[in-house]
């Protein structure tokens, strides 16, 4: 049977679930829902949102299909477990929806005997889970993409420490710098470029047509999506792609959406003064929550931008298509299309905001779409309350 990935935990993976359904978050090299399709071996469709549904459709409306939790990442044993429910049993993690079989989302399932998940499970229900999460889930989609194959040849001029864990593809283009695979693997997709004098530790991944810039220092749990351009100092982050951090600056334990860029010099904090656990700022308690992490720097959701030196406090929250700039830090959350800094912001008007994603998209040969302008049109009429 075909799988539906359906929303769970949405509200607490905001501001990078406004633009996507969760099977569309990038953690590891993989999105859940590239990493389904790899283990499963077909096509998934998508229960979200219905202003996401034209973007991210069903797909398998009217059929049998297996419903699964989309902040449930797939392994063999977890599909193993899915395969062998009945149709009258529901896969549940203690009161949780996990898995069932229906022709609809969340129809008879009173009816349904409840099963209880024995698999070892990784879950994606925080924004928080995708960076701290991240080593883990890079680990695994190295095993599944590479598993079989071989390496591109790496050019003597790299240093590698363990380079049987460094896997390259091909049309990417390396320098001299330092690949050390140590403490995890490191993965190179096709035609990405790591310039000169790169420094990296895995387990780290960078997507396809991305870029390392020249001198980076790159840390441990680190992804880099498609299309993306990094620079400076980096650790324990996920870049989802099509984004920018291209100069000197920091960014740790952090996560950024598509279309971001990060204006030069510019830092995130992702440790507080008196080591005390981040709190952040979450959507579905609409207060900030204990992340009980000591670390946690920047969330920053799709097409939101900074200029250059600005200074993010530890546990910052920006929404989709913001604007942040001037001295001094802004508020440590920063709603959707917000438009200023620590001085205060004003609201990012709806076509300036479409005019430079047309622009910037346009950089990449990608059309800014009419289902594009209706997902953020919604966005931006949803969120008005918090820019109040």
């Amino acid at each position: 049977m075909k799988v539906i990935l359906f929303d769970y935990h949405r509200t607490s993976l905001l501001p990078f679930t406004y633009t996507r359904p969760i099977a569309d978050i990038r953690v590891g090299i993989l999105t859940i829902t590239e990493k389904w399709e790899r283990l499963y071996g077909s096509q998934v469709g998508f229960a979200t949102e219905a202003y996401l549904a034209e973007k991210f459709p069903v797909l398998f409306e009217g059929e049998e299909c297996y419903y699964v939790n989309a902040s449930y990442l797939p392994n063999e044993n977890f599909i193993n477990e899915i395969k062998n429910l009945s149709k009258d049993e529901i896969l549940k993690d203690e009161n949780e929806i996990v898995a069932y079989t229906s022709t609809e989302l969340l129809t008879g399932l009173s009816s349904k005997k409840s099963i209880q998940l024995n698999s070892d499970v990784t879950t994606i229900k925080y924004t928080w889970d995708i960076f701290s999460k991240n080593h883990t889930c890079i680990k695994t989609d190295f095993d599944l993409i590479t598993k079989g194959r071989k390496s591109a040849p790496i050019p003597k001029s790299v240093f590698t420490a363990q380079p049987e864990n460094i896997f390259v593809e091909k049309g990417a283009k390396l320098y001299n710098g330092s690949l050390n695979a140590t403490e995890g693997p490191i993965y190179i997709g096709k035609d990405a470029e790591i310039m000169e004098n790169c420094s990296v530790r895995g387990p780290f991944s960078l997507g396809n047509h991305s870029t390392l810039k020249m001198g980076a220092k790159v840390y441990t749990g680190t992804s880099i999506g498609p299309h993306s351009k990094v620079g400076g100092e980096v650790s324990n982050s996920v870049i989802f792609g099509y984004s920018n951090k291209g100069h000197d600056g920091f960014l740790g334990n952090s996560v950024l959406g598509e279309w971001v860029n990060i204006g030069a010099d510019s830092n995130t904090s992702n440790l507080k003064n008196n080591y005390a656990s981040v709190r952040l700022w979450n959507y579905a308690e609409e207060r900030f929550s204990d992340t009980q992490l000591q670390f946690c720097g920047l969330m920053m959701g799709d097409h939101s931008k900074c200029g250059i030196n600005t200074m993010f406090n530890t546990g910052t929250v920006v929404g989709v298509s913001s604007n942040i700039f001037g001295a001094g830090f802004p508020r440590n959350f920063i709603p959707s299309f917000s438009w200023g800094g620590s001085a205060g912001t004003t609201t990012y008007k709806t076509n300036k905001a479409f005019e430079v994603a047309k622009k910037v998209m346009s950089r990449r040969k990608i059309d800014f779409s009419d289902i594009d302008q209706k997902i953020l049109t919604y966005v931006f009429e949803n969120t008005a309350r918090y820019r109040r």
